[in-house]
């Protein structure tokens, strides 16, 4: 089941188990029943604190296996074989089971323990999402540090008829008590705040009494980050508030065009991003939405940035790197339909349409990336590209063409998105060049249209294009002294990662050049 380089790597990780644990594993006659022994019986013997039973119980999943502290009801339970990106999850599991101490702040883990009641998660995943293993994390952690909190994880490919009865279109899909409780990528502190209904008042009463940065970046993608690190690198004092570290980026799969790193994955790279900045004294405030700016009423005064929260943050300059998000079609059913057939994330929620037909709209890179994806996991793909022709890269062209599998529909405009009893049945389109209308029976319709700017928050104060896009000039300056723009958020062409960290950083730079320049108000900086 493991190769010998992984096992050798398990075996070190299990060094670190401080507690015995106990791994109890429900098997049926199936052949994934079978795997999942494999793996288990080679887990039992790379470490004395490991024990292995199995479980005769009725009422459990199979092929399901819980890891338990031993003596103790601290335990989670995996329904399926943890492996793709779920293998992280389980090897933290493990260990935080065995006692091995979490690096999640103490005041989220404090958090955590003061949570009352009983709280019985069922979280829903896929082994292709790359945005599952941050749920799935999140809540194990909690099972462990509360006992009040348990967690069974779910591959949705493995329980396809527990999915459809409870009509799962989406992962991650997180059940709370036998009830939906919340879709897609949630990080711990956002899980948390959630369940902790004072969270947002304590949080914002912080934030107010934080003294005004001389930079403060907003937004934590590529761009956000570059800038962060390098202000903080120029020793002055820098803050990030972002509303999802990582922004989009935290939802593209393989990245194979950033230099001198032929291949990584979005999560990987957020990560790698995370643990940079934090080498630096920057003042990371996560779970942040931006949502009103106030200029500064002179050259060189403070900025005032109004978070969702009802806390402000104050700032001599301002990096302005919100990103952009998945841009929607605007068509009937697209919104009803969302997480129940319509999904605009390929890798995660593809595995849940095995066997069935699905359709990609928009035929740039990204569509048909999704469609070759989707092609290997469903029964069939429509593509529909709104231009004459496809606009993706020729080399993936001539791959989807291949494809026994997929139509390809050009000149289509997508018109509505229909269902029926809750959920996709199909997609209506008018041939561009006929007028001819025309209706596809499918069960999942993947948007992949390109994205719209997350700057709905600055129309008024800071000139926009007519794309909603931030308009700056080549030292990254808006049009309010001391405010700056970087990344896919701006007027910069060609949105890319390798991009938006130059931008960053020459916003980051431009931003520390605006500093030296314009001298400081006394009384307005003690005022602050």
């Amino acid at each position: 089941m493991l190769d010998a380089n992984i096992k050798e790597q398990l075996k070190a990780y299990m060094d670190k188990l401080q507690q015995p644990i106990e791994l109890v594993a429900a098997y049926d006659d199936s052949k994934k029943s079978q795997e999942l022994r494999e793996l288990l019986e080679e887990l039992e013997p790379m470490s004395s604190l490991i024990s292995l039973r199995t479980e005769e119980a009725d009422d459990v999943r199979r092929p399901s296996f819980a890891i338990n502290r031993a003596g103790t009801d601290i335990g989670v339970r995996f329904a399926g074989i943890p492996m793709g990106h779920e293998f992280t999850s389980l090897v933290l599991a493990l260990l935080q089971v065995g006692g091995h101490p979490s690096k999640a702040a103490q005041e989220v883990i404090e958090q955590i323990q003061s949570l009352e009641g009983k709280l019985e998660f069922e979280t829903y995943f896929s082994l292709s999402c790359q945005n599952c293993p941050d749920v799935v994390q999140a809540l194990n952690l909690m099972s462990v540090l509360n006992p009040n909190v348990s967690n069974t994880s779910i591959d949705g490919a493995l329980f396809q008829d527990e999915v459809e009865q409870r009509e799962v279109m989406a992962v991650p899909s997180v059940y709370l008590n036998g009830e939906p409780w919340g879709q897609g990528r949630m990080t711990l502190e956002e899980i948390v705040a959630r369940l902790d209904t004072n969270s947002a008042e304590k949080d914002a009463e912080k934030l107010n009494q934080k003294e005004a940065f001389e930079v403060l970046v907003i937004g934590g993608g590529p761009a956000g980050s570059a800038a962060a690190i390098y202000a903080a690198r120029k020793g002055i004092s820098t803050g990030i508030a972002a509303e999802r570290f990582g922004g989009q980026v935290a939802d593209t799969m393989g990245i194979e065009n950033l230099i001198s790193v032929p291949y990584t994955e979005g999560p990987k790279l957020v990560a790698a991003m995370e643990q940079h900045v934090t080498e630096y004294d920057v003042d990371i405030m996560n779970m942040q939405r931006a949502e009103k700016l106030i200029p500064a009423t002179r050259k060189g005064g403070l900025h005032e940035v109004r978070l969702a929260n009802g806390a402000s943050l104050k700032a001599r300059s301002l990096v302005l790197s919100t990103g952009a998000r998945w841009r929607q079609m605007g068509v009937p059913g697209e919104e009803e339909y969302r997480n129940k057939g319509v999904a605009y994330c390929p890798h995660c929620d593809g595995p849940l349409f095995k066997g069935k037909r699905v359709a990609v709209v928009g035929g740039g890179n990204s569509g048909v990336e999704a469609a070759i994806d989707l092609a290997g996991i469903v029964g069939h793909v429509t593509l529909i590209e709104f231009g004459a022709e496809m606009r993706a890269d020729e080399v993936l062209q001539k791959k989807l063409r291949s494809l026994k599998n997929v139509d390809i529909i050009t000149s289509g405009q997508t018109t509505e998105i229909t269902g029926d009893n809750g959920k996709v049945n199909g997609l209506n389109y008018i041939d561009r060049n006929s007028g001819e209308q025309h209706h596809v029976a499918l069960e999942g319709v993947f948007v992949q249209i390109g994205l719209v700017p997350n700057t709905e928050w600055l129309k008024g104060d800071i000139e926009l294009s007519q794309h909603g896009e931030i308009i700056i000039n080549d030292r990254n300056e808006t049009s309010v002294p001391g405010v700056f723009a970087a990344g896919d958020a701006t007027t910069v062409p060609y949105k890319q990662i390798v991009i938006s960290m130059g931008e960053g950083s020459k916003a980051a730079l431009s931003a520390f050049d605006f500093l030296i320049r314009n001298s400081v108000d006394e009384n307005e900086e003690e005022a602050a």
